[in-house]
């Protein structure tokens, strides 16, 4: 999926922007308990078309110029990006703040669009051309407070991106995703000097991002770089908040991603937004404890962090976890048994008369709980998709169904059929729909 970013000073409306286009008047809050996310990026669905929209903070010019971490993170943004959104306020002339945005933006290389915020009448339309000014071809004039030419620019950004690239899906492909730090470039190197022969590198859809082909027990398999960018220097890997980005390209592009987690820092919120991201793309998820060499009493420390990890990703029980050192490579090879299984699952298809075999049984053990007299029944149950498994459910009224018993549904699946390491999708549809 492509990714499309906003950039400009502070107070002309980029979060106005962000949430008209993404069609939300509020922060993210994804709808898995115990995951909360900043509202640092939405996906924008429009005429089946979809994009990653970025929302960055806000540039100003101040008496030391831009201050390093702020920089950094407009730089990174720009960077992960195939299409930059340059938000300057109509209502107010130019000024140094925008100049300066304005000589960045032309070094970058990227597309840009100069979005002009706040031309909420015909009137204001005709201040429009002073912006171009700023050197850039495509200027166009939006009201996010009044939805006033949303349409417009969302036409434009479609037609700028143009159709994704088909990818080869004959391979495996996992990532690995994580914050800085925590050891992922190691664990790539791990990975593929654990005996394996390197087949080629070829170059991704992410900028600077390589797709490495190995062979591992005479399969070809492909892990995606996370990088997404050239580093230019330490500043980088401090900004936790924006190594989001670079993960959403590797994870919309995989099967499989394996969240590494830092051994010596344990767990963090940032981790479980991570993983997050991963699941609301409906990919499989492994949890990497990376540094295990670090801990002082592994028979120990590993019961701790087994109940640490059930506790923290209570949205993600099915994960399997995987403690290893990239350093020392002791336990990396119980990673790609886990990688592969997971992938496997992932694509699992389960035949129907099984499904409602297992569906009946679960129903007669404990029968769905009636609200104001009635009670849901369950006529018919069939898979629709995999990459992750989906089944549908035939019933009554899904009206009927409590979040308690569709969870006790999916643990009866998973019982019953190896879906370790995969989410999976339970869909409620009235018999009269079919």
């Amino acid at each position: 999926m492509k990714t499309v970013c906003l950039i400009g000073r502070p107070n002309t409306g980029k979060s106005s922007l962000f949430n008209r286009m993404i069609g939300e008047d509020r922060s993210i809050i994804m709808d898995m308990p115990g995951i909360t996310r900043d509202r640092i990026y939405g996906t924008v669905n429009y005429k089946e078309k979809s994009f990653d929209l970025v929302d960055t903070g806000g540039l100003e010019l101040g008496k030391d110029n831009f201050k390093e971490d702020i920089l950094a993170q407009a730089t990174f943004a720009m960077d992960a990006a195939d299409l930059v959104l340059f938000v300057v306020d109509g209502k107010t002339e130019l000024n140094q703040s925008d100049y300066f945005i304005r000589d960045m933006l032309l070094k970058s290389g990227k597309e840009i669009i100069v979005v002009v915020n706040k031309i909420d009448n015909e009137h204001r339309k005709e201040e429009v051309y002073r912006f171009y000014e700023l050197g850039f071809e495509k200027v166009l004039p939006v009201s996010a407070s009044h939805k006033i030419g949303i349409n417009d620019l969302l036409n434009l950004i479609i037609e700028k991106l143009g159709v994704p690239e088909k990818e080869d899906d004959t391979h495996c492909k996992f990532c690995l995703i994580g914050r800085p730090n925590v050891g992922k470039s190691s664990l790539v190197n791990a990975i593929l000097n654990e005996e394996r022969a390197i087949v080629s590198d070829v170059a991704g859809t992410t900028r600077d991002a390589t797709d490495t082909i190995f062979s591992y027990h005479n399969q070809e398999y492909v892990m995606i770089d996370t990088a997404g960018m050239r580093k230019r220097g330490r500043i980088y890997e401090n900004i936790e908040k924006y190594s989001l980005i670079r993960s959403l390209k590797a994870i919309e592009r995989s099967d499989v991603c394996v969240l590494v987690i830092d051994a010596e820092e344990g767990i963090i919120e940032h981790d479980k937004h991570i993983a997050g991201m991963a699941l609301e793309k409906g990919k499989a998820l492994i949890l990497c404890v990376n540094k295990w060499d670090t801990v002082t009493d592994p028979n120990k420390e590993i019961k701790k962090w087994q109940e640490l990890i059930k506790y923290e990703f209570q949205f993600a029980t099915f994960a399997k976890v995987v403690f290893l050192s990239a350093k020392t490579k002791k336990r990396v090879q119980h990673l790609m048994p886990e990688i592969i299984s997971a992938y496997e699952n992932h694509q699992k298809e389960i035949k129907t008369s099984l499904l409602n075999s297992v569906i009946e049984e679960a129903v007669a053990l404990h029968e769905p709980p009636s609200y104001k007299g009635r009670r849901l029944k369950i006529y018919f149950v069939k898979q629709e998709d995999t990459k992750p498994p989906k089944f549908v459910f035939s019933v009554n009224d899904k009206g009927l169904i409590h979040f308690s018993y569709e969870r006790y549904l999916e643990n009866k699946l998973r019982e019953n059929f190896d879906l370790t390491g995969t989410p999976i999708i339970l869909k409620f549809k009235n018999k009269k729909e079919e």
